[in-house]
């Protein structure tokens, strides 16, 4: 690993979660919020499925890994340790009526952040981890 601190040299790949239902977590990240399926690999040995998913190419835009444990029965712990996933929209309003509409669970609703003048909002994935909905800022 190198020692020095160069941002060129780093670049967030994906981040994992582990998912129930497969099928459903495809519906809400990419039927619903626009994602893609960029591979899915089941391992029959191991009794798991890795899926990843992205807005893009996995070697240019940081992606969703979703593990599916075939024998997974309870729901999974989310721990104290974990925040959210962020995803940004033109205009979170209409993304949570939208999502409202389709049954998906919103948990703070749109406006300003505290402290803050950024519109966010947050609903939950079919597992129940946090999405948050952040509006993309203009430039």
């Amino acid at each position: 690993m190198s020692t020095t601190n160069n941002p060129n040299e780093y670049r967030l790949a994906h981040t994992m979660m582990r998912v129930r239902d497969l099928e459903a977590s495809f519906n809400f990240y990419c039927n619903i919020l626009g994602m893609k399926v960029l591979r899915k690999t089941d391992y029959p040995d191991g009794r798991f499925t890795n899926a990843f998913i992205g807005y893009g190419l996995e070697t240019e835009f940081p992606c969703l890994e979703l593990t599916h444990n075939w024998d997974q029965k309870e729901n999974y712990d989310k721990g104290n340790g974990w925040g959210h996933i962020c995803i940004e929209t033109l205009d979170v309003y209409k993304a949570c009526d939208d999502l409202s509409a389709q049954g998906i669970k919103i948990t703070r609703k749109p406006g300003p952040m505290k402290h803050g003048t950024r519109v966010i909002a947050f609903c939950e994935d079919p597992d129940g981890y946090k999405v948050e909905l952040n509006e993309k800022l203009k430039t």
